[in-house]
């Protein structure tokens, strides 16, 4: 006969609680080593995106802005924005076949190295609107030490005369002298735009063709929206009216189209301006400066496709000035007075004393106001002041582009309709 021991009524009460507080506690260092490795993920992802951060704030890698150039004093800052039409990559080597066949401009042999796009961005110390100024890439200025020309021509005439000089003293390496021609070009044209604005530049940014298409597509695209359907076959340009959203080789069509647009050149820099504002917005609304993913994509096409000054930190700035991102910022296209013949090429014919007092009567920055020009006369480089230009229309292109105070603004914090 079996024997049971016997259990007691305590035993048998305690017995079931044992195994329960084991199931508890089982769960609650479960729990817990859940909650460490979130923690853990939490700031390896924290970690990734400082060193993100960090990474795209160091970059920079042109000392063409000078070291001794005039800067903003009252806390504000204004950058010089350039878009280069160039076909070559940063080494002047020849683009990729595919890369060209989607920039749907042209071969590597054409384009040269013409500023095409630039925007003097503004943003005030006291975060208030920002503003900016888009300058008509045929405006006939003085290019410091080639005389008058388009002032889109700066770089190119500046860095084929640094390369023949070094030609001539025997250098032959092409990526040396692409390198040394490129600082010359970008020194130049900074000067020459600061130089015809009279206000300081505190920090540029380049960035080319190709550099353009890929932060497009970095962004996942950039919505926009056209007043009236678009067809040019000569940028590609091929959309329906209304708001849509553009990859990075239709991005760059929208913002190369000037054929078949009322104002030609002026209503190209219109779209220009408008994609701008958008992909602020897109930036701001989607949370590209905060998603580790999105940074990462960004910051392998801004190290290989964007050029800025050396100790410009882009992310310090825009933590510095969220209007940008948040939508305060306008844009204005600065007044072109007639048209003309300048050595057979049409140019923009420009009055350099309204556009000064433009620009820095919405600054507050210079000393070349109304004071000025009543103390010292009317200075030379104003409309009067255009040798070997032929007045008139040069072209039936050019006869509608005329921009004055009663051009469009166009405003960002949203999706500008453009035609």
């Amino acid at each position: 006969m079996s024997q049971h021991r016997a259990v007691s009524p305590r035993s048998r009460r305690h017995g079931p609680r044992r195994r329960h507080s084991r199931g508890v506690s089982r769960r609650a260092r479960l729990g817990r080593t859940l909650l460490i490795l979130t923690g853990v993920l939490v700031l390896c992802g924290g970690a990734t995106a400082w060193y993100l951060y960090r990474e795209i704030d160091s970059i920079g890698s042109s000392s063409a802005l000078g070291a001794d150039a005039p800067k903003s004093t009252d806390g504000s800052t204004n950058i010089l924005l350039m878009g280069l039409d160039t076909r070559k990559d940063q080494n002047g080597d020849d683009l990729p076949a595919d890369v060209l066949k989607k920039l749907h401009a042209g071969s590597s042999d054409i384009g040269g190295y013409n500023a095409n796009t630039l925007i003097l961005l503004h943003v005030p110390a006291d975060g208030g609107k920002a503003k900016g100024f888009s300058i008509p890439r045929d405006d006939l200025v003085d290019i410091p030490g080639f005389g008058k020309d388009k002032i889109k021509k700066a770089y190119g005439l500046a860095k084929a005369a640094k390369e023949t000089k070094l030609r001539d003293a025997g250098v032959t390496d092409g990526h040396e002298l692409e390198s040394a021609g490129r600082e010359a070009g970008r020194a130049a044209q900074i000067r020459t735009v600061r130089d015809f604005l009279g206000v300081p530049i505190d920090h540029f940014a380049e960035v080319s063709l190709a550099g353009f298409y890929h932060l497009a597509d970095a962004l996942d695209g950039v919505e926009v929206c056209l007043n009236k359907p678009v067809k040019d076959r000569y940028s590609g340009a091929d959309f329906p009216a209304g708001k849509q959203k553009l990859d990075g080789q239709q991005a760059l069509a929208f913002v190369r189209q000037r054929h078949g647009l009322l104002r030609g050149d002026l209503d190209r820099t219109r779209r220009q301006q408008a994609f701008l504002a958008s992909a602020l917005h897109e930036a701001n609304s989607v949370g590209t400066l905060t998603n580790p993913a999105r940074l990462l994509d960004l910051k392998d096409v801004v190290k290989d496709n964007v050029v800025l000054d050396k100790g410009w930190g882009v992310f310090s700035f825009v933590q510095q000035a969220k209007n940008l991102t948040g939508g305060n910022v306008e844009f204005t296209t600065l007044p072109v007075e007639s048209f003309a013949k300048h050595h057979g090429e049409d140019v923009n014919i420009v009055d350099r004393d309204l556009v000064r007092r433009r620009v820095q009567e919405q600054t507050g920055q210079g000393t070349y106001g109304k004071d000025a020009q009543k103390k010292n006369g009317h200075p030379s480089g104003g409309a009067s002041d255009h040798k070997g230009a032929t007045s008139g229309d040069a072209s039936g292109d050019k006869k509608d582009e005329k921009s004055d105070d009663t051009s469009d603004k166009v405003s960002g914090g949203g999706i500008p309709c453009v035609d």
